[in-house]
């Protein structure tokens, strides 16, 4: 047979498949060849030795039936599947945790094996699946079937065969492995109750809880799709046939063909070109860097430049005093350091002013020139400067100053005898009993309780610390620990007072540095507490979410306006009366409500939560939300706990009406203030659309949205996460027909597109978008997508369909992507003529 195989001209090659059997006689054993010739693949023989049992029979059926349908089967060089055909169905992904090579896989191995052979349970670390332990033993059982076995480990040779088999470039040959897990009994045919199966296993392995409690109803519109005689079951090709449409199907972008070409030419001019002199690249760059960050630049350096004037200034009034002949440059270090301490602990005031900035950001044109994002890191490093203040000034009096004095001969002390009395101090007792002693520790100690407690180690109760010392940290410890600067002012008047070396009046002038910015943050402390927008608001409806998120509308006091990408702090008496957090505000400027989604992160936000979730209710199957309450339709419910709000303030966010084109991007619960702006947006369309229909004539020109394309990524870890604006996500689809938003929701825990773990998941979502327009895994009509993004090549899409514009980058979230964020909008600035301008919100 190999001879004849051999003598083949290549055009009978071409032909169609042949299958030929021919038995022994032999009623217990048969000998069975089968030659097997596939159009536009390598010619293979395969002889098999084995008795023909039911087991075997089924096998040989599949195999024939797998590979000898040459009219279904989809050319692999021409279908448009082709692309998917190449890079489906892969067994390892590309950012599975392990080594992908065989080496790795060898020397791990050797590593995990016992008495030279692998037991199941140490496969799926072998091979570099890590996760998903259920997919990775449905995968062995597979392969071991396939080999006529159910041994439960396997030798290194074995391993290897496996090995090539899942990672082998034919998609042929990788189809046939997953079919297998599916086809337990090797009939070559896939039951309804084997869908069942495999959609669970799929959906256990991508975390999507809520398509296993649907697996009757998908399996049933597999089943409906790929069974068209209504036979009972499915057979390979049916399954290739649905696999390799999937691309078409799920293709979001209708128009992507047409920009190939764009695409590439972009591609190309975005090359990073490397320049070989290195003192014109470092110039470069340096330039870069200068136009981005001017404005923190000019701020910082006015900062140290008073800093250091000022400590130069009070250090060469010393240097020129009597008491400098007694205590040396110890005095004036400690004076020059003071000096700065008392600038800075009123300068810190400014940048959590909220009011004061939010009028300015406002009402000035300041923002183009001041930096008014970054008022919180500004308030951390003045926070640092502080830090050092103190450790110069209280060093130089611990540690010279104070040794020097009780050192002191008596003809030396004599210049100082007005200062410090006649007797000359004997011991530091002397010290720290006076005024500016004690005052002095009492303020450093607290100071250092505030600093350490907001780090975001104990702000945020990362730091792994016994149950005793854990309960001091948090959030709460952070807030509490913060209002000790109220104390610490008043020591800081009363030692700027009774400061050594100082006796006149106007030498005294702690007060002078305090005056201002004190006024300023109890003003507004006063608006604040007295302001319509501080008064109690009224709860219309609470539904607490999957993701632990709690989402509250309120009715909107009279009088209050903001604007979206905004927010408001809250206060919850019942949890504590003192305490104020704030929120994104998700609700638009023109909704006649006012809401905002709360993750519940901390000891403060779980207690409210736990508040509200006993007023409410499980919603019906028309509601979202595990449990929801509507003051509307509830008329037995217990009273809700009493809310208090304050602002709005300004926020980043709230730039974007300075933009034609908007790209917006959230993390997680960092979605909330785009939120608030895809609605404003969507308001403005409907709001167009109710003009045009004649049917609002009431609409004022300035409450329009300048927007006139914005695209909003959302990348959520939890199925359930997408609940949580499944409103705003329908309205979209419902109103933006002329696409002015583009909606891409991507949820990490389903593998990514080509993976044989989320290959079912993506046929599912494709067939019931299809029929229902509904998406499985968000269950709005906004299509979800699997792992990450590709950042560069979202900028790039934005990119071409904006030419020579203006685009707003808004991003919110946890600080894990704003430096790849920053770097591409800054990239396709430079090299391309869209200028992409980054904005992130405080988070």
């Amino acid at each position: 047979m190999d001879e004849e195989m051999e003598s083949w001209s290549e055009g009978e090659k071409n032909k169609i498949s042949r299958c030929k059997a021919t038995g022994s006689g032999n009623p217990d054993e048969d000998y069975v060849e089968i030659t097997l010739q596939v159009r536009d693949e390598s010619i293979s023989t395969l002889k098999a030795k084995a008795t023909l049992r039911s087991v075997l029979s089924g096998k040989l059926k599949t195999m024939v039936k797998s590979l000898s349908f040459a009219s279904p089967r989809l050319d692999r060089s021409k279908s448009s599947g082709a692309m998917f055909a190449l890079r489906g169905l892969r067994f390892i992904a590309k950012n599975d945790a392990v080594g992908r090579g065989w080496e790795d896989v060898g020397k791990r191995f050797d590593e995990l094996a016992i008495d030279g052979r692998l037991p199941k349970s140490k496969f799926g670390h072998c091979i570099g699946m890590v996760e998903s332990s259920e997919f990775v033993n449905e995968l062995y059982e597979a392969l071991v079937r396939r080999r006529g076995t159910t041994s439960s480990s396997i030798t290194k040779s074995e391993l290897f065969e496996f090995w090539e088999q899942i990672t082998g470039n034919s998609f042929d040959a990788r189809l046939q492995i997953f079919f297998d897990m599916v086809d337990k009994n090797l009939d070559g045919r896939i039951t309804g109750d084997e869908v069942k199966e495999i959609i669970a296993l799929s959906a256990s392995a991508n975390k999507l809880s809520k398509i296993k409690e649907k697996v009757d109803e998908y399996a049933a519109l597999i089943m409906e799709e790929l069974d068209r005689d209504n036979v009972g079951y499915i057979e390979l090709h049916n399954l290739e046939t649905l696999l390799l449409q999937v691309p078409s199907q799920s293709n979001n972008s209708p128009s992507s063909a047409n920009k190939r070409a764009l695409n590439k030419m972009l591609s190309q001019k975005l090359i990073p070109t490397k320049d070989r002199n290195p003192v014109k690249r470092f110039a470069r760059n340096l330039s870069y860097f200068f136009m981005e960050n001017w404005k923190r630049i000019w701020v910082i350096t006015l900062w140290i430049s008073i800093c250091m004037a000022l400590f130069t200034w009070n250090f060469l009034q010393y240097r020129r005093r009597t008491v400098f002949e007694v205590l040396g440059y110890c005095v004036s270090v400690a004076k020059g350091s003071a000096e700065t301490l008392k600038f800075n602990m009123a300068l810190i005031l400014l940048p959590v002013c909220r009011n004061t900035i939010t009028w300015l950001r406002t009402k000035s044109k300041l923002g183009s020139v001041v930096p008014f994002d970054d008022n919180i890191n500004f308030h951390k490093v003045i926070a640092f400067g502080i830090a050092v203040g103190i450790g110069l000034h209280a060093i130089s009096h611990l540690a010279c100053d104070f040794p020097r004095l009780l050192h002191a001969k008596s003809v030396e002390f004599e210049p100082v005898k007005k200062f410090f009395g006649d007797e000359r101090p004997d011991n530091y007792g002397w010290f720290m009993k006076g005024t500016d002693g004690w005052t002095g520790i009492i303020m450093v100690v607290l100071m250092v309780v505030a600093y350490v407690l907001a780090q975001s180690w104990f702000r945020r109760n990362r730091a792994n610390l016994p149950k005793s010392l854990k309960r001091l940290t948090g959030f709460n410890a952070f807030w509490y620990s913060h209002h000790f600067f109220v104390i610490v002012y008043v020591l800081l008047i009363v030692h700027g007072y009774f400061v050594y070396l100082s006796t006149e009046w106007y030498h005294k002038t702690t007060w002078m540095y305090l005056a201002v910015p004190v006024v300023l943050y109890a003003s507004g402390r006063l608006i604040r507490a007295f302001r319509p927008g501080a008064k109690a608001v009224k709860i219309l409806k609470v539904a607490v979410y999957p993701g632990n998120v709690l989402s509250l509308y309120m009715s909107k006091p009279k009088g209050f306006k903001y604007t979206s990408g905004q927010y408001i702090y809250v206060n919850c008496s019942d949890v504590s009366p003192l305490q104020w957090h704030p929120f994104s505000i998700t609700s638009a400027s023109g909704d006649d409500y006012l809401s905002i989604h709360i993750r519940t992160l901390g000891d403060w936000t779980s207690q409210l939560k736990s508040l509200f979730s006993k007023v409410c209710q499980l919603p019906s199957t028309s509601q979202s939300g595990l449990f929801i309450a509507d003051i509307g339709q509830a008329n037995n419910i217990t009273r809700f706990p009493r809310l208090l709000i304050d602002g709005p303030y300004g926020a980043p966010a709230q730039d974007y009406r300075n933009y034609d084109v908007l790209l917006l991007v959230g993390l997680g619960i960092g979605a909330t203030p785009l939120i608030s702006i895809i609605r404003d947006v969507l308001n403005n369309i409907k709001n167009q659309k109710s003009i045009e229909q004649g049917t609002n004539h009431n609409v004022p020109i300035k409450n329009y949205v300048a927007t006139k394309r914005a695209y909003f990524y959302w990348v959520t870890r939890e199925q359930g996460s997408l609940e949580w604006f499944s409103e705003v996500m329908n309205e979209v689809a419902e109103y933006d027909s002329e696409g002015m938003i583009e909606l891409h929701n991507y949820c990490t825990s389903v593998y990514e597109e080509g993976d044989a773990r989320s290959a079912l998941i993506t046929m599912l979502q494709s067939l019931h978008h299809a029929k229902s327009g509904i998406d499985i895994v968000s269950g709005t009509r906004v299509r979800t997508h699997f792992a990450r993004p590709d950042w560069r090549s979202v900028f790039k899409h934005v990119a071409v369909n904006h030419v020579n514009q203006r685009v707003g980058v808004f991003y919110c979230g946890n600080t894990c992507i704003i430096g790849e964020l920053k770097r591409l909008a800054q990239d396709f600035s430079r090299k391309t003529t869209t200028k992409f301008e980054f904005h992130k919100e405080n988070f």
